[in-house]
């Protein structure tokens, strides 16, 4: 089932996740329909707060970055679930990239992050997993990890370049910019009657 994704300015976007344990309610179709959400608004990385659901839960599809490299071999076909996640290190020299959010449309800036992380994580048979990961799949996982601690991107870009969004991330907020999948905003309340 395709979830609304939502929008900037819902306070589920700032709040940080509480672990959740193997007995969470309907987990399996929960991920299911992430993906199946994630998918459908083609995104690479899709957390829980995204839909509403302030958990230490996001999905990662890195796949569709292996189209942009032809001429590469085919490695990022990267798909996992990470519950629970706890970053342990964040290592050498920044590099800036071009990021959107799913829950921000038609909004991207440059964003400088560490290019190699240490995360600790169980997957979604709850075993707990810890690995290394660098480029642009450890760029996803930061951007999906700060969700479940209640940041978004346009926090890591500068003062100025923020001012100069402000206006677009208020009409995101009002449901004034429509992407093509379906959102939930927090402006919107639904008129008694």
């Amino acid at each position: 089932m395709i979830l609304p994704v939502i929008a900037f300015g819902h306070p589920v976007l700032r709040k940080v996740g509480v672990s959740i344990a193997a007995d969470y309610p309907k987990l399996t179709s929960l991920i299911t329909d992430m993906f199946e959400t994630m998918y459908h608004a083609h995104g690479v990385g899709l957390a829980a707060p995204q839909v509403g659901l302030a958990i230490r839960l996001f999905i990662i599809d890195a796949s569709p970055f292996d189209e942009d490299e032809e001429d590469k071999p085919k490695q990022l076909s990267f798909k996992k679930v990470f519950i629970n996640a706890e970053i342990l290190e964040e290592s050498g020299e920044e590099w800036s990239f071009s990021e959107g959010c799913l829950s921000i449309p038609e909004v991207r800036e440059e964003v400088a992050r560490k290019p190699v992380i240490k995360i600790r994580y169980q997957d979604e048979k709850f075993n707990t997993i810890e690995e290394t990961y660098d480029g642009i799949i450890a760029r996803i996982i930061q951007h999906e990890y700060d969700h479940i601690e209640g940041k978004l991107f346009v926090d890591k870009i500068s003062p100025i370049k923020k001012r100069l969004i402000l206006k677009k991330l208020d009409a995101i907020t009002k449901g004034l910019i429509r992407p093509e999948y379906k959102m939930k905003y927090p402006a919107l309340k639904k008129k008694k009657g």
